[in-house]
């Protein structure tokens, strides 16, 4: 599987242009817009020249408690998702996608990878309603909520932009974030891959065993 390396500068710049709008009722797939622009990437994995540096992003977890990025996945291979549980596709479908190919992994493995799902929409997921959703895909998943400002701050500084949740006219509520990715590895604590929305369950599961000795995919 070939990859693609491209500089910080060239992410924040497609990120900017690059977002997905989820809203509305699950059940009618018009509600979702899909915008893009920036570099159109065909390969599922893109390595970062310059990785990202870890957020010092604390937040509260599904019990309530405060739960700190940097300091409770030092040296893990992590993957961040930044997204929301009323989305009615890329979300759910993205969360699936890493859970099937987490299952594929030995289970020294699949106790080690940190999977980290960070809300961008903080008013409607609470501790209460991220935790059930999440525990659907896989029990330990780690969903986190929290102040916007700061979730959306920590977002940005990773490349990905979000913005608050808004209602419209037609009572829909929709929130426009990134759909990316970001692998962190275990050696450095960097983020160092970005997968789209479009990667699969078996890009994922041909590319975490990797991921989780901090290599290259």
């Amino acid at each position: 599987m070939r990859t693609t390396r491209v500089t910080v500068a060239a992410l924040l710049a497609a990120a900017a242009l690059t977002l997905t709008a989820c809203g509305g009722d699950p059940a009618k797939t018009d509600s979702v817009t899909q915008i893009s622009g920036g570099r159109n990437n065909a390969k599922p994995a893109t390595v970062l020249d310059r990785p990202f540096t870890k957020p010092e992003l604390v937040l509260t977890d599904t019990t309530g408690k405060p739960w700190n990025l940097r300091e409770q996945t030092k040296g893990k291979p992590t993957l961040i998702y930044f997204g929301y549980t009323h989305c009615p596709d890329v979300c759910p479908l993205t969360m699936s996608n890493i859970a099937v190919a987490k299952k594929a992994l030995p289970k020294a493995d699949q106790d080690n990878l940190q999977v980290v799902f960070v809300t961008t929409d903080p008013e409607r997921d609470t501790p209460a309603a991220l935790g059930p959703w999440l525990k659907a895909q896989d029990p330990a998943f780690i969903g986190l909520t929290g102040d916007f400002a700061t979730i959306q701050a920590g977002a940005r500084s990773l490349g990905i932009g979000i913005e608050a949740a808004k209602t419209e006219a037609n009572g829909d509520v929709v929130s426009m974030h990134g759909a990316q990715v970001i692998a962190f590895s275990p050696k450095t604590d960097e983020g160092y891959v970005l997968y789209g929305e479009g990667t699969t369950v078996d890009d994922y599961a041909k590319d975490l065993p990797k991921i989780i000795k901090g290599e290259n995919p």
